[in-house]
């Protein structure tokens, strides 16, 4: 007999049976119950992967179901219920005065993230009882002051649970209530201080700070809401299920509110409506998730027990935030200009057909060489659609500067199967059609200044450009067959023709440009810039300003066994020595546009950390509270950038560096020397 969560299939009977209950009260505080953990966790070993946030294993097929109605033995014989996509639009419970009473059971359903009648996978999830199974986990909301009295029933044939973050916030501790096999307890405890937390269930018999596995989906959210109230809002929460096949192959299915793009719900606003999302990441991995169009503003951010509310001076703005496992955060913003945008997790793994569906190839496996959005994206990603107000109008476009910039590939290089790269045209003569730069040429923008940049297709294949943090009209987002508005959509540019990019920069800041189709291939042969806008009357100085942008060589290495797969500013060794003068200004621009990873920068002299002043956060200045000097070290997600300032106080030899692969003896670090004098 498997376990549940390990449930085994066979004629297409899912083997799980049913048992008796067993009752016990346990009042406000929720202990570890230590007599079930001698037994063995329902654990697969893939927790580094998965810490990492980085699929780097070819994912094949998973053997889909095609019925609902599976049979399956015990717990009366029912057929496996089907999973409800919760919205989590509407709260869990019944409440009577100051008390949310609940009823919860955890037992095996049949989830299918894709659309009702696509593949599925059996998964322990929560219900209420007498209701769908629900993934996300039914929403439990209330306000301060109430108290919570949830039994849980445990539904699953074989397997103890641990029920995790059914108590009074804030907590100190990660205690867990664990449930035998059809054993029921109730739990009562009192809300708690206001904020965005998480509540789950750990199949098998975990310590409470083990590593999850993937293939558990019983976890959603609980909001405390002031006494007061909150202003309306979304709750979004991110989820996997992920299975270790054989030694070569990880299947997934990752999903927001319980579907997969592009079956994830399509969201509606008008440009000048604030909107607040509730974003919970339900999953054990990081997820740097990232708006298209506009920025948001970052509220609060928590997990399972505790949440911060940032006073209005902590607020800064994003237009990507890394959000780690287990973690909440509480956003809030405003579309700037109407047309299609996507707020999505930008590590590619988990935005691609063959690291995000369940079944990767549903085309006869060119999905993710498709110029359509619904079918070359997949998993973590929501589309939102930003009406025009009536009363607002575009902003003109007067005299915009023109560039031309070419797409091109040239001589294979490094590990990548193809050298490719934005290339722009300087004088009047374009570029030799083989040159290329990796990463593409810098684009030195002016705020406020219109440009158009006439972008030239000159590989064989089509192609699609982001510009990524800025403001600009959804038509030239870069998505194409989504960008626009009404029936106006971006097309892809095929091989041989051009696209006329129209863009904003209403900020100065660091900004970064990449391909937005066949992401993986195209952007580790070098499909990727930076942006650097200045203030009008600035020119870039290179002795003084240093962009320092990293990406791959390689599409799924990321265990050093080809070697080091991370780029910084085109390489993976030591950069040439800089030199700078003791009291004079330097500005470093981080730039990470890797597929996954992160990346963590130090400046040293010798071994000491130096300071530096922290100045802005994806292309927006940071609040004055938080622009200070601090030791200089950052730690730059995918799709993040960030600006320091830096004066050298005394001469000597400086090192700017960070590891980039490997481990021991075999770790490698990219660094870049500096002579103060």
């Amino acid at each position: 007999m498997a376990r549940a969560g390990q449930i085994t299939r066979a004629n297409g009977i899912f083997e799980s049976r049913a048992q008796g209950e067993r009752i016990t009260a346990v009042t406000n505080v929720v202990h570890s119950d230590r007599e079930f953990m001698s037994g063995k966790p329902v654990f697969v070993g893939t927790a580094w992967y998965a810490r990492t946030g980085a699929l780097i294993l070819l994912v094949a097929a998973v053997g889909a179901t095609t019925s609902p109605h599976l049979p399956i033995q015990g717990d009366d014989a029912s057929p496996l219920p089907l999973v409800h996509a919760n919205d989590n639009r509407i709260a869990a419970g019944t409440r009577t005065g100051d008390t949310l009473a609940l009823n919860l059971v955890v037992r095996m359903a049949d989830w299918r993230p894709e659309s009702d009648s696509g593949p599925s996978v059996a998964v322990a999830a929560f219900a209420e009882e007498g209701k769908e199974p629900q993934i996300p986990a039914p929403l439990i909301r209330t306000r301060e002051g109430t108290t919570i009295v949830a039994s849980v029933r445990n539904a699953l044939s074989d397997s103890t649970i641990g029920i995790i973050g059914l108590g009074s916030r804030p907590s100190p501790k990660r205690d867990t209530l664990f449930l035998r096999p059809g054993e029921t307890k109730l739990i009562r405890f009192a809300a708690g201080a206001a904020g965005t937390y998480l509540y789950r269930a750990v199949i098998g018999m975990h310590a409470p700070d083990d590593p999850l596995h993937e293939r558990e989906q019983a976890a959603g959210a609980l909001v405390v809401d002031p006494r007061a109230g909150s202003p309306a809002d979304r709750i979004f929460v991110i989820n996997i299920w992920g299975d270790q096949k054989d030694s070569a192959t990880y299947s997934n299915a990752l999903a927001i509110n319980g579907r997969s793009w592009p079956w994830t719900e399509r969201l509606h606003t008008t440009v000048g409506d604030t909107v607040r999302w509730r974003v919970v990441n339900a999953s054990d991995r990081p997820h740097p998730m990232h708006l298209h169009g506009a920025y948001f503003r970052v509220n609060s951010k928590g997990d399972a027990f505790s949440d911060t509310l940032y006073a209005a001076a902590r607020r800064r703005l994003a237009v990507t935030e890394v959000l780690n496992e287990e973690r909440t955060m509480l956003i809030e913003w405003s579309p700037v200009r109407p047309g299609r945008w996507l707020f999505h997790c930008h590590i590619a793994f988990h935005v691609i057909p063959s690291g995000a569906r369940l079944v990767p190839s549903i085309h006869d496996g060119h999905d993710e060489a498709s110029s359509s959005p619904l079918e070359h994206m997949a998993g973590l990603a929501l589309g939102i659609e930003a009406r025009r107000d009536p009363r607002a109008h575009e902003p003109g476009r007067a005299n915009p500067r023109l560039l031309n910039l070419y797409v091109q590939e040239g001589a294979q290089r490094g590990r990548s199967r193809r050298a490719l790269g934005f290339v722009l045209q300087e004088g009047r003569s374009p570029p030799a059609p083989d040159s290329v730069l990796i990463p593409g040429s810098m684009l030195v923008l002016t705020r406020n200044q219109p440009t158009d940049v006439l972008v030239h297709n000159r590989i064989g294949e089509a192609t699609a450009i982001h510009w990524h943090g800025l403001e600009l009209e959804s038509f030239s987002d870069g998505v194409s067959g989504w960008s626009g508005t009404g029936n106006r959509m971006a097309p892809a540019i095929a091989p041989g023709f051009t696209f006329l990019a129209h863009l904003s920069m209403p900020r100065a800041g660091t900004f970064i440009y990449h391909t937005h189709l066949r992401d993986l291939g195209q952007l580790t042969a070098g499909l990727y810039g930076a942006i650097v806008v200045l203030e009008k009357g600035q020119r870039f100085d290179p002795r003084t300003d240093h962009v320092i942008i990293s990406g791959w060589d390689w599409e799924w290495d990321c265990c050093s066994e080809k070697g080091v797969h991370v780029l910084v500013n085109g390489d993976s060794v030591a950069s040439p020595m800089i030199g700078m003068r003791v009291g004079e200004a330097h500005r470093f621009r981080f730039v990470n546009i890797s597929p996954a990873g992160r990346l963590d920068y130090s400046l040293r002299r010798d071994t000491t950390l130096v300071a530096w002043r922290a100045l802005a956060k994806d292309g927006a200045n940071l609040p004055v509270s938080q622009a200070t000097m601090q030791p200089a070290k950052v730690t730059v997600a995918v799709g993040e950038t960030y600006d320091f300032e830096f004066k050298p106080t005394e001469p000597g030899e400086y090192t700017l560096s960070a590891p980039v692969g490997g481990s021991g003896p075999k770790k490698v670090t990219w660094g870049r020397r500096i002579l103060v004098h």
